[in-house]
């Protein structure tokens, strides 16, 4: 009997059915993770699959689109917010005294 090895394993490392489950995406894990994309805070691998999907399912690229007015949307409105300048060096100074803090307990 060998034992199954159940060490994780890149992509590019899986069998072709494999590597085909692993390249498809239900429709749930891409509006998950839209904002990943959104916000280009995924690696290319996982933006590709994401994208081709969306390209090729209209219900989930009607709900990307819907998620990118509304990025748009808030940026547009809350983008250009500033933080009052009496509230930006309190804080400032907070995080100082938090970082001399841990330094010197460190």
């Amino acid at each position: 009997m060998s034992a199954e090895n159940t060490d994780p394993v890149a992509p590019g490392e899986l069998s072709d059915a494999e590597n085909a489950e692993f390249e498809q995406l239900d429709c749930s894990a891409v509006i998950a993770d839209v904002w990943l994309l959104l916000d280009n805070e995924c690696d290319a691998d996982v933006r590709d699959r994401l994208q081709s999907h969306i390209d090729e399912c209209s219900s989930c690229l009607a709900h990307y689109g819907i998620e990118s007015q509304l990025k748009n949307l808030i940026n547009r409105k809350c983008g250009g917010d500033r933080a009052p300048d009496s509230l930006r060096d309190r804080l400032t100074g907070e995080i100082r005294k938090t970082v001399i803090t841990r330094a010197t307990e460190g």
